[in-house]
């Protein structure tokens, strides 16, 4: 009676395992092919519909968010380097966050790569970067709010 309830135990955790494994492994994919694809988009220089598939763009205008990636050499390498060691840190319904070392051309002062956390949002029912990722990547700063400042008397 033991042997039997000990297989029966067993198989089902092992049909649990292996229905689960290829969900968590599909769902991984998901988001490491939202930041390869918005990767080509920049290499490629679709920098219109780069800012379409991005989230959290502020108040930076498609004209400017084009003028900046313009304004540099720098861009995502190609093939196996672009994305390496992704990992999953963290899962909700509407946002993640990846680790990943991003391979990178022409940017003297950030090296070869840059390795780091990226938050991905899901919006209109896909994963996005977001705008911030991609300028800090590229080197380049968005509009910031003028502050103003006031002397004391």
């Amino acid at each position: 009676m033991k042997v039997r309830w000990f297989s029966i135990v067993a198989a089902t955790l092992m049909t649990l395992v292996f229905n689960i494994l290829p969900v968590a492994a599909k769902d991984v994919s998901i988001y490491e092919k939202t930041v390869s694809e918005t990767l080509d988009l920049w290499r490629d220089g679709h920098y219109e519909r780069l800012y379409e598939n991005l989230s959290s763009r502020g108040k930076v205008s498609r004209e400017q968010f084009i003028d900046l990636l313009r304004s540099t050499s720098t861009r995502p390498a190609c093939c196996f380097q672009k994305v390496q060691h992704f990992r999953l840190l963290d899962e909700k319904r509407s946002s993640a966050r990846v680790y990943a070392r991003i391979g990178m051309e022409g940017s003297p002062a950030h090296g070869e790569s840059s390795t780091r956390e990226f938050k991905l949002k899901k919006e209109g029912g896909a994963w996005r970067m977001q705008m911030n990722d991609i300028l800090q990547l590229a080197g380049v700063k968005g509009k910031r709010k003028k502050r103003m400042h006031f002397k004391s008397f």
